[in-house]
């Protein structure tokens, strides 16, 4: 069965495309390498182009029987998104638009959306359920809503399942270091951590130390992208069974604060990790920690890799034994 993954040369898609070959699947990847790397492209059948370049999508759905597509090409940095919205809006939202449209033509459906926690923007209560208001506070909050509420749209025209998965921090690596977290540039937090510890970096800046939490710096959950993406083979599963339309959030369920992670990676890897304090970065939410309750009882999801150090073990792994690999681009 073919899923077109866009975006699979990626942190999140290439994990995914992963799991999708082990499960029996044949992920096509659709990825233009502009933040993704050919390198990480192992599992199935690669298209480089754009998400948005209709001939390339005509001729996609028309050679493969495409299944289900799971969309991961988005621009993903909260403070490029405040400086640069157009790119945003253009990239996030326009491209998707030809995407969907694209899909309803060749009569594919059943769509898996790598959505965000920053749809929610500052949170009113925590944790943050389904049901929390969506208000995002930066124009990549707002780029993830945009194309969550085409899609409810796009269902009640033309019957257009999807799911919807509201990411809080992906982090860590697969166990078996053959692919991981690589970005350029990395502004990560887990990743900067280690490359600081590696001497790559001179010192970690941590971004705003008075936000009102324990001890002045943001608070974040951290989900392991292979418990992230067993979470999107179930929604697979669940539309390929003829399920309805859903949201659901991916977390853990567990806030750490930035200084917290930097301790405890310091215990995980015996290295010191220099920091510098640093202006807070425009639309940062203090806090974000997940409710991960629906996805649990309706699609059975169980994280396996929830505890901290064991994410950061992983983490730390790929850092060492791969950061070298895609110094060349």
């Amino acid at each position: 069965m073919n899923i077109l993954v866009a975006g699979g040369a990626g942190y999140i898609g290439s994990h995914c495309c992963k799991m999708l070959q082990a499960k029996g699947y044949h992920p096509v990847v659709l990825d233009n390498l502009h933040t993704g790397f050919r390198g990480s492209v192992k599992w199935g059948t690669f298209v480089q182009g754009d998400v948005g370049d209709r001939k390339v999508l005509d001729s996609l759905f028309s050679t493969y029987a495409i299944k289900a597509v799971m969309h991961f090409a988005a621009f993903a940095y909260v403070g490029e998104s405040v400086e640069s919205p157009a790119k945003y809006y253009e990239n996030n939202v326009a491209q998707t638009v030809i995407l969907l449209k694209a899909m309803v033509e060749h009569e594919v459906k059943n769509f898996i959306f790598s959505s965000s926690a920053a749809t929610y923007g500052n949170p009113l209560t925590i944790p943050i359920t389904e049901s929390h208001p969506q208000q995002p506070v930066n124009p990549y909050g707002h780029s993830k809503l945009m194309v969550e509420q085409m899609l409810k749209d796009f269902d009640r025209a033309y019957g257009f399942p999807h799911v919807c998965l509201r990411y809080f921090n992906a982090a860590g690596a697969d166990e078996e270091g053959e692919t991981g977290e690589v970005h350029n540039p990395e502004t990560h937090l887990i990743p900067l951590v280690f490359q600081t510890a590696l001497g790559i970096r001179d010192s970690l800046r941590i971004y705003g130390a008075d936000y009102p939490t324990s001890d002045g710096t943001c608070v974040r959950d951290y989900i392991h992208v292979t418990d992230l993406c067993t979470a999107h083979i179930l929604a697979l599963e669940w539309l390929l069974e003829g399920n309805k339309s859903r949201a659901f959030n991916l977390g853990n369920e567990r806030g750490y604060s930035v200084k917290e992670i930097v301790a405890i990676a310091e215990k995980v890897i015996g290295l010191e990790v220099k920091t510098k304090p640093a202006p807070r970065r425009a639309g940062d939410p203090p806090v974000l920690i997940s409710s991960s309750a629906q996805i649990k009882t309706a699609l059975g999801w169980c994280p396996e890799h929830s505890d901290i150090e064991d994410i950061l073990r992983t983490a730390w792994h790929w850092e060492r034994k791969w950061r070298g690999l895609y110094n060349s681009g």
